[in-house]
Order: structure tokens, then sequence, then C-alpha cells
């Protein structure tokens, strides 16, 4: 047998999918095996495989061992000539193993070879061909000088930025994502290191084919989607810690003992310092637009205050305290912007509309309070509807400024539908599109692109005619069929359409999904029917304010609620449970797959509560959960939590 691939899945079912119909497509002509070992996912993974690929030898593990050990147990049992490690978030061309295969035919010194991959916008992925990383190569990547100086022989050795991506290369590290290696090799100089659990162990295995003799090559000649999936984790202190600590074992076990220490000091330290650099950058990030809008209104509010005093306020010659600008402004201030956050104002986009609806509530409240407050305390009607005015305008016309110059505004005028292109032919396209419609509805603009250069009506043009027809049409999503497209049209198309706004996906053949974005975390990175989902960060705050406001509200009528409940004590104990956050008043039935579903706190009612004589039955649980998770109403926690009053106590 010619080749035996690797693939080890954890939860990316739908990637997962992708990837064996695109392994299969490039395995035509070549005698080979496809071992997939799934991690004990909870996303039916393994149903998907038994059902779909029965070809595929399937090791289904009851625990998560890690990426090392779950790759070693299918080599052990390999057949192949060559060794392919695939991860799930891939997909290959037609043509690749066959290059790959005669690549290492025809290099009988290479131990190993990795790939040109690309992500999922079609940018070249630097981690394609890397170096060794020694104590100043990883001195240079960690503290940015291999991105000031990316193609610089010293600095940028960590992605050997020096070498052409476009040409094959000798390389010293191969990335895991796509290694392909002689099992004569790998039974030279061992498998995965084992004490690696993710990260680090392709860096391992690298470096002892390298000290075994052999070489490492980088092939060019065949490309690779990568979607990426830790890319957007990378500020997290997990993954800096786990990465880094996997650089600290490697350092161990092939440095000597004083360099070892030396490396292991330094990344430690590293380990910190982007970690803490990470957690400024996210708290930064998450408050620089509502401190934009407390400076711009405190400033406005402060002349509005300065020009209503000397030309308009009755008492003739007085000015007002220092208290307004000390405490009261910031006190109006405090609500408005309140007000805008339960609004989604500071979401990534935000429309007019919901700013007006933010500073309206806010306005409301203000002027209540102001209404019940001591007559000390009441400076001016006048400055809190000017200051409301002020607020609409001003917070409008900046954001506004932001979007003109900005690449990715933060102010749109509506709810943007997309416009979309399909790529492929009139059956598939058919498929697709009402795959499209039944998952996003509210697209403002679709056309469909024939994949071959004679076309007439339906199609508005061919494939060739791609970046006119994103140009005139103005598109942001193409999707691509890849039942009538090889993988090298697709990933040449990618490559062509250099744009940061424009979205690619991918429709598999003869599946329920559609398949994008750069990496498998991001929100969005697949079509399914998740119509209102849970984790909407909209949905989040209306879930979070119910919560509140209903533990706001039963805490002074509790000495007459407690009459009513079953267990009054834990009624209390809910109570105060909620409002820090540890506890929300609905969440899912208990099950041992709600780990694939957006994260909640533990439920003070559960879902399973409306199946009454059914509680056990697991299949209908998970559904229960898995529409409450996708098609989410705050009303319907409301209704659920009237229905179920009496069991707060639970």
């Amino acid at each position: 047998m010619k080749l035996s691939i690797v693939i080890v899945n954890y939860n990316v079912r739908y990637f997962l999918e992708q990837c064996l119909r695109s392994v299969y497509r490039a395995l035509d002509g070549i005698e080979a095996e496809v071992f997939v070992v799934d991690n004990h996912s909870a996303d039916d993974s393994v149903t998907m495989v038994r059902t779909q690929f029965p070809e595929v030898k399937l090791i289904a593990n009851q625990d998560n061992p890690g990426f090392s050990k779950a790759n070693n147990q299918a080599i052990r049992v390999a057949k192949g000539e060559y060794i392919l490690l695939l991860n799930p978030d891939t997909v290959v061309e037609e043509h690749t193993f066959q290059k790959s295969i005669d690549f290492m035919d025809a290099h009988p010194e290479a131990g190993g070879l990795g790939i040109k991959m690309i992500d999922g916008k079609g940018e070249y992925l630097p981690e394609s061909k890397r170096g060794l990383p020694s104590p100043w190569v990883a001195f240079y990547k960690i503290f940015g000088l291999s991105s000031i100086f990316p193609r610089s022989k010293r600095f940028a050795k960590y992605y050997l930025g020096h070498l052409s991506e476009d040409e094959n290369q000798e390389v010293e590290i191969l990335a895991g994502a796509y290694m392909m290696m002689r099992k004569k090799t790998l039974d030279e100089v061992g498998l995965l290191d084992e004490d690696f659990f993710m990260y680090g162990e392709d860096i391992d295995l690298s470096y002892r084919i390298l000290k075994g003799g052999y070489k490492n090559y980088y092939l060019a000649e065949s490309t690779i989607i990568h979607y990426k999936g830790e890319s957007t984790k990378k500020g997290s202190l997990n993954y800096v810690r786990v990465f880094y600590k996997a650089m600290v074992i490697f350092a161990e076990k092939h440095f000597s003992s004083n360099y070892a220490r030396f490396y292991s000091l330094f990344i430690n330290l590293a380990i910190y310092l982007r970690a803490g650099a990470a957690a400024l950058a996210r708290i930064l990030k998450s408050i620089s637009l509502p401190l934009i809008d407390v400076a711009v209104l405190y400033g406005g509010l402060y002349y509005i205050k300065e020009y209503w005093e000397h030309n308009h306020r009755f008492i003739q010659g007085g000015e007002y305290p220092d208290a307004l600008m000390l405490y009261a402004v910031p006190a109006y201030i405090a609500f408005w912007v309140l007000s805008l956050f339960l609004n989604g104002v500071y979401d990534k986009q935000v429309r007019i509309s919901q700013i007006f609806r933010g500073l309206a509530l806010g306005s409301v409240a203000i002027l209540v309070v102001y209404s019940l407050i001591p007559e000390e305390w009441r400076f001016s009607r006048a400055i809190i509807i000017l200051g409301a005015l002020w607020a609409g305008l001003s917070l409008i016309a900046w954001r506004y400024a932001w979007s003109l110059l900005a690449s990715k505004p933060i102010l749109v005028s509506g709810q943007r539908n997309s416009r979309v292109l399909l790529v492929g032919e009139k059956d598939e396209l058919s498929r697709v599109s009402s795959l499209l419609q039944s998952y996003q509805p509210q697209n403002s603009f679709s056309a469909w692109v024939s994949s071959d250069a004679n076309y007439d009506d339906p199609f508005v043009g061919s494939i060739k005619d791609l970046p006119d027809l994103v140009r005139v049409f103005n598109i942001d999503e193409l999707i691509f069929c890849s039942a009538n497209l090889s993988s090298e049209a697709i990933f040449k198309a990618m490559r062509d359409l250099k744009d940061p706004n424009l979205e690619f996906k991918i429709a598999p053949p003869e599946s329920q999904f559609i398949i994008g974005s750069n990496s498998i975390h991001s929100q969005g990175s697949w079509y399914t029917q998740d119509f209102n989902r849970i984790d909407k960060p909209e949905n989040r705050r209306a879930k979070r304010l119910l919560d509140l406001s209903l533990a706001l509200v039963f805490i002074p009528i509790s000495p007459l609620m407690i009459w009513f409940m079953k267990r009054p004590i834990a009624f209390l104990g809910n109570v105060f449970a909620v409002l820090l956050g540890l506890k929300t008043w609905v969440s899912y039935a208990e099950d041992p797959q709600n780990g694939s579903l957006p994260k909640l706190p533990k439920g003070v009612l559960e879902l399973d509560l409306t199946l009454r004589s059914n509680q056990n039955d697991a299949r209908l649980k998970r559904q229960l959960n898995q529409l409450y998770a996708k098609d989410y109403r705050w009303q319907k926690d409301l209704a659920f939590i009237w229905r179920f009053l009496r069991k707060l106590g639970n």
C-alpha cells in the first residue's frame, strides 16, 4: 500500500466531512487507506463517519488522549509506505497526494514533506515552512521582529521568510496540519512524542527526522486550505501557556541542560509578557468605544453648560454649581452608556436605530430619577434634553466618519443583507441556492456564475469573470460548489480575489452545509439552520438582563413567594446565585453532549421539565437543547418560568 492518511478529529464534524470528501477525490488511482481517530467528540462526528464514509478505518476513543497519542494509535496499524498526518480542518487539491508521493519517490533522502497552505481567505500561511525554534529564533518571533522584518534571513527564520513560498525548498520544521513521512523513517526515529498533548509534537518529530539523517522539504507545487482553528485563540492565556510550555518540553529534550534552563526561563517570561499584552489588548478593545463616547459626551455637555448658563439661564448672574460637572453629568453619561450597551451599540457593527433607542431609553431613565431626587440636585432639565440631542448627533457623526475611513465600518444604516455570488453549474447551484435560502433568507442579492466559459441565462458570467463581477455587483460573499469545480480552481480564484472584506465559502456535494471563514472557531464559520442563536451578543445580553430583572423583582416579594415554593430556602439561594451569575433561570437539560452547544450556567429550571414522563429520553432532551440553543427568545424563558414558577426552589 502506498499511502496511509491519519486524521485526528475533535468536535469539527462539518469540517471533517468536507475534508474527507476532498481526500477521496484526491485518492483517485492511489492505493491508500484513511484513518479517522476521534477523540470523544460530542457533535456526532463518529456517526457521520460511519454512515457517510464506511470505508474509513475509524478509531473512536472514549476520552481525549491528545493529538500525539491519537495519531500514534493509527500509525501503529498503518500499512502505507508513506504516512500522512492531516488536520480535519483542511481541504486538499485533486492532485495533492500524487504530487507529494511523486516528490518523495524522487527524493529518497526526504524523511518528511510539508505543503503550501492558505487560510479560508486565500491568504498564504507562513507556518507552511518553518525553521528550528532556537532561543534567538523564538526571541525574534515572540517580540515581533519577524513581523517587522518578514524577509530577513536572521529575524524571520521562524517562518523562513527569506525563502520563496512559490518554490520547493529544503526546510527544518514541518506543520502538523499536513505532514507526510516515510513509514521507514518513523520506524527509525520513533513516532510522535506523547509528552506533547497539543502543539510542539510536529516540531519535535521534524527535528528527530533531521537528526536521523533525513531531510525535510516544503512542496510549493500544490496547495491546501487550512482553516487553522487555533488562530482565534492565540490571544488567550491558555493558548500562550500551552504553546510555549510545549517549547519548553522541546528544549529540555533536545538542548543541553544549561541551554534548556535559559530557554525555559526565557519562554516563561514570554508567556507572562504575551499573556499580559493580550489581556491588556482585550481590555482596551472592549472599552475603547465606550471611552470615546464618554469623552465626546462630557466635552459636549461641558460646552452646553457653559453656553446655557451665560445665555439662557433664568437666574441672572448665576452659575451652575461645580457639582453639576463633577457628579450629575457623569451620572447622566453613565445612564446613557449603560443603555447604549444594553441595546447592543458596542457590538462590532451597530445600526443608527440602536443608538437612538439606547439614548431615548437612557434619557427617560435620567428624567425619571431626576424627578425623584431632592431639589438641590436638580440642576437643569434643559441640560439633560440638550445633552441627549448632542449625544444623538455626535455619537452617530463620529461613527459615520470612522465608517468612511475604516475598512471594517462600525456603523451601518440598517441590517445589511449579504450580496452573494454562487459558482457552479445549474443542478448544483439550484440545490445550494435552496440551502442558502433556508439558512440565510435575508440576502439582498444573489446571482449564479458558471464554472464553464460558455454560459447563457440565468448566469451573469463565468468563473474567469469573477474579479469584474465582484467589483460590479459589490459582492460580500462567494460560494463555490465543489461538485462542479476542482479544488485547484477554487483555490486559484481565492488567491486571485484578495479582498479582506470578501468571504469565501465552499458547498461540498451532497451535503447540507456550506463551510467558510478563516477559523473553525469563528462565528459563522459554517451555515446551518441557526435561526436566532443563543450565543449572539444581543441574546446573551437579553438573557442576562432577564435573569437580573427577575432576581431583583423576586427579592422584595420573596416573603410572599416562599409560601408557594416547594423548597423556599433553596429558592432564596437560587435568587442570589442568579444575581451573581452562578446560575440562570432557564438552561439546558442535562446531557453528555451539551459540550458542543454554547456554554450556559447551570439552570434553576431545566428544559426537560416539559417532558414529564419522558425525562429520561436522551434523544428528546438533546433535541430540546439544540432547538433552545439555535432559536432563542427571552419571551420563551419568561413563559417557561411562569409555567414552572413553583419549581424555582429546585
